[in-house]
């Protein structure tokens, strides 16, 4: 069956993807959304900047900042996230393909059926594999940049269960977090007296919003805490009538802020304490300003209940407790006290995120140098 596709905006895009030569698209990065180049963003810039090198830019996000920017070495494509999309892939000639969504071949986004691209995987989370992606997620890319030793021992584990090729793993570290690092020593304004508290639920039916969002922050209101509360953009989609009932409820109290967008670097930066459930942005949080967290313990989502038969707990349980406090949604009744004790103890929790940063994480500050390498790597194998 011939596939009607659509000869509208992305159509062209792709097109004028296509008719570039080879040597113009031996580099591609694929945004599935606007998060994507929290991860991409100090790559491409030691591509383009550094080694001078030109890379395409292929997105899913119509109003995707890149596509306005002028820079000679960064080509930049807009395919949305329909058929166009599909056949992109289906129909790729380059020689590395980048990206950060998981699942290749597993669902409709398949790998090329006409050129042997090399495909690799970075991830948008410090947390373990199995905890957050699906069985096969990962199992059809070709390389994949791990964050720590939990993704290689993860990865290397499930390939041996499931009798799959060994893939190229690298020892990566998290870009994102390097950047936050980074911004955080040029971050001069410092509020210390702001009682502000980060509140960034995960999604799902069972988020902390859900279950006890309304009594945490009438909680934290009444003991005289600011609050910023930014939920996951599908609790926003998914739960519009509980949005509304916190919006009436809050929105007129002036120490009380909701935000959808990217939460503002000085808000990280001047915060006490950031709460959440099973949210990654936890692990950056703590490892950027090595402030603690408190983890409401909601039901945490399942996406691979088949690998607990044969992996270890996923690393965001077992350090949960290093890096912060987990709060049952009973207790949120003493959250006051709760967050006095664990701002009080901040030096003790300073020193157990750190040692927990530096067993997880590699190359802290240098992800970007070994990711090129290997980039580089693998374009003069692939032109050999």
């Amino acid at each position: 069956m011939k596939l009607n596709f659509n000869f509208g905006k992305e159509w062209k895009e792709l097109k004028k993807f296509e008719k570039l030569p080879m040597e113009e698209k031996s580099i591609v990065f694929y945004a599935e959304n606007i998060a994507s180049m929290n991860h991409f963003q100090n790559l491409i810039t030691k591509l383009t900047k550094e080694k001078k090198l030109q890379i395409c830019y292929v997105t899913s996000v119509e109003n995707d900042p890149i596509l306005n920017k002028n820079d000679k070495n960064i080509k930049t494509f807009y395919i949305g996230d329909g058929v166009t999309r599909t056949k992109f892939f289906l129909t790729l000639k380059a020689k590395i393909l980048i990206m950060d969504m998981p699942d290749l071949d597993t669902f409709h986004i398949k790998r090329s059926k006409v050129y042997p691209v090399h495909y690799i995987y970075i991830f948008h989370s410090m947390f373990s594999t199995h905890s957050y992606l699906r069985k096969d997620a990962l199992d059809n890319y070709n390389t994949i940049f791990c964050v720590g030793p939990h993704h290689i021992n993860e990865i290397r584990m499930t390939e041996k269960e499931y009798n799959l090729e060994p893939k190229q793993l690298v020892e990566y570290g998290f870009g994102r977090l390097d950047t936050l690092l980074e911004k955080k020593q040029e971050f001069t304004h410092e509020r210390n007296n702001e009682k502000l508290i980060l509140i960034t639920p995960s999604y799902g039916k069972d988020n902390l919003l859900e279950k006890c969002g309304i009594e945490l922050i009438s909680k934290l209101l009444e003991n005289g805490y600011k609050i910023f509360l930014r939920p996951h953009f599908r609790i926003i989609r998914d739960s519009p009538e509980l949005i509304n009932s916190i919006k009436n409820k809050f929105l007129e109290n002036s120490n009380f802020i909701f935000h959808e967008g990217v939460i503002p670097f000085e808000k990280f930066q001047n915060s006490k304490c950031l709460i959440s459930d099973w949210s990654g942005i936890s692990f950056e949080y703590a490892f950027t300003h090595e402030k603690p967290i408190i983890f409401i313990d909601v039901p945490k989502k399942e996406f691979n209940p088949e690998a607990t038969k044969f992996l270890d707990i996923p690393i965001e349980i077992t350090t949960r407790e290093k890096i912060g406090k987990v709060v049952s949604p009973n207790d949120i009744k003493q959250i006051a006290e709760i967050l006095e004790k664990i701002i009080y103890e901040k030096g003790k929790y300073q020193e157990q995120i750190k040692d927990v940063r530096e067993n997880i994480v590699f190359n802290l500050g240098n992800s970007s140098d070994i990711g090129i390498e290997n980039i580089l790597n693998i374009l003069q194998i692939n032109e050999k």
